[in-house]
């Protein structure tokens, strides 16, 4: 009786702990975000995209698509650092970005 008793006590708290964690893992990916679902809420903000180059492009973040490609408004080219060309609007074709990155907001 008591070996009966261990082997349903086990089952009965593998089954409970399959429960919990099953519910945590739903739990999980209802809020996982995409990289796409995170850059769409920085659209507005500052940013920096660094190309494969190294090239620099610093400017508000108007849109971008799921591929990643990117429309910035008030744009400004940055070569080695420096400050190369301004321009209105500029278009970043996904292939070449690096990676993007908000700009710290001025205190």
């Amino acid at each position: 009786k008591s070996l009966k008793s261990s082997v349903v006590l086990a089952l009965l708290l593998t089954v409970v702990l399959c429960v919990v964690v099953c519910a945590h893992a739903a739990s999980a990916m209802a809020t996982k975000q995409t990289p796409n679902d995170f850059l769409k809420v920085l659209i507005g903000r500052s940013v920096v995209v660094r190309l494969n180059s190294g090239v620099d492009y610093k400017g508000v973040l108007a849109c971008l698509d799921g591929y990643m490609n990117i429309a910035l408004e008030q744009t400004e080219e940055y070569v080695n650092g420096q400050l190369k060309t301004t321009y209105n609007d500029a278009f970043i074709r996904g292939n070449n970005v690096l990676y993007i990155s908000t700009l710290k907001r001025k205190a």
